[in-house]
């Protein structure tokens, strides 16, 4: 093969700074989340405990929605058969964006096949719909939504993470007629901290602007019936268009955006992202919209706090411990490692002597220097389980001379 030679010094040199990832090839135990078997190339098997999955609810194990899942298979199929236009679309996924509508409190809503392609295509859609449009992004916002910014083409500008201040300046000094929209994230997944959402919006009214967010790691997890940061907040009706995933919170698979019809209708009309790619499995969009029903329920609320008390008790743990715990406001828990080599053995060390699995976060997810252990308990989550793995930290912590809280 021709050039096959840049290929492999291309991966060394990523091996060489210790941030090659290495997949692990789980078989989760059905009903016993998060438990599950890891698999190795050699035909070894261990029970491991997952300490990393965005299954935050563990809603891809909940009765209502398997039984959803297997009634759609059984009556649907497997695929969808098509793109939206041509035979792909379904009543699940008709009356998935109807609940994804109300959940939100908008007047429409727009599936896709994930929540990376529902940022990438809507936020380089909206340039072509909006000529001369300037784009202002939070400097920790996703790469999907950075992707999809950078493929609109239009002017973009970047304000220093959740600094109000410093996107005003940026606002104040563009022309005042230029279409604007401001993008940002609720909870940003790496640190666990939450945008100035309010602040955010009262700025966007001062100067016209549209205003995007990514709620990908608050559907589910936060209001009261799991709309988000922004529904929990009283905000929902601010924002212009809400963004959000079905794999994370709601435990299955896709993403959507949520908006006026107008705005909906548009982006569903010209996408290409949505518009050339294959549908939503009915599946897939039936056992999400289980997942959302049961999320707004009663069940649903007791799940979230039950949640944010897992949350809380590891990250009280840690800091028991004087493990270096970086500061997170909601139910992602880091622990600082800032070396990635060191960052990949304490992972490896981990799941290997102790069955405990949680992968390492290095750059470019995280700034160098900055590289960390990234825990997301659940409500399955025990205290027992806890204490196993602060223990197991400790020692493998002292065995990598990593320095611990004074």
């Amino acid at each position: 093969m021709r050039h096959l030679e840049s290929f492999e010094q291309a991966v060394e040199s990523i091996r060489s700074e210790g941030r090659y990832r290495v997949f692990i090839d789980l078989k989760r135990h059905c009903g016993e989340f998060p438990r599950a078997t890891a698999r190795y190339e050699d035909g070894r098997e261990q029970d491991v405990t997952v300490w990393c999955s965005n299954d935050y609810l563990g809603m891809g194990q909940h009765e209502s929605v398997l039984n959803a899942m297997h009634e759609a298979v059984d009556t649907f199929g497997a695929g969808s058969g098509g793109t939206r236009n041509i035979s792909g679309t379904t009543r699940y996924h008709v009356d998935l964006e109807r609940e994804l509508a109300d959940l939100h409190g908008k007047e429409g809503a727009l599936l896709f096949t994930s929540g990376y392609v529902s940022n990438e295509a809507t936020l380089s859609t909206i340039a072509k719909i909006l000529p001369n449009v300037i784009i202002y992004s939070d400097a920790l916002n996703h790469a999907s939504m950075i992707e999809g910014i950078r493929r609109s083409n239009c002017a973009r500008r970047v304000f220093k993470h959740n600094d109000v201040a410093h996107l005003r300046a940026l606002i104040e000094n563009d022309p005042a007629d230029a279409p604007k929209l401001i993008a940002f994230e609720s909870v940003y997944s790496m640190d666990g901290d939450v945008a100035p959402i309010e602040e955010l919006c009262d700025l966007a009214d001062e100067f016209g602007c549209m205003t995007y967010i990514d709620e990908v790691h608050a559907v589910g997890l936060y209001g009261q019936e799991g709309g988000g940061v922004t529904q929990r907040e009283g905000l929902a009706h601010r924002v212009d268009i809400i963004e959000g995933t079905l794999a994370k919170g709601f435990g299955v698979m896709g993403g959507y955006i949520t908006g006026k019809s107008a705005v909906i209708d548009a982006i569903r009309s010209m996408a290409p992202g949505f518009i050339f790619t294959t549908s939503t499995c009915p599946v897939l969009a039936a056992g999400a919209l289980s997942s959302i029903r049961t999320l707004r329920s009663e069940e649903g609320q007791q799940l979230r706090e039950r949640h944010q008390a897992a949350a809380a008790m590891l990250k009280q743990k840690f800091s028991d411990a004087k493990l270096p715990l970086m500061e997170s406001e909601t139910h992602i828990v880091p622990l600082l490692v800032g070396d990635p080599e060191r960052c990949k053995a304490l992972s490896d060390t981990l799941l290997h002597d102790f069955g405990i699995y949680v992968q390492p976060i290095n750059y470019p997810t995280v700034p160098k220097g900055t590289e960390r252990l990234r825990f997301t308990p659940s409500p399955l989550h025990d205290e027992a389980m806890m204490d196993e793995l602060v223990a197991a930290l400790l020692a493998i912590w002292a065995q990598l001379g990593l320095e611990r809280v004074a």
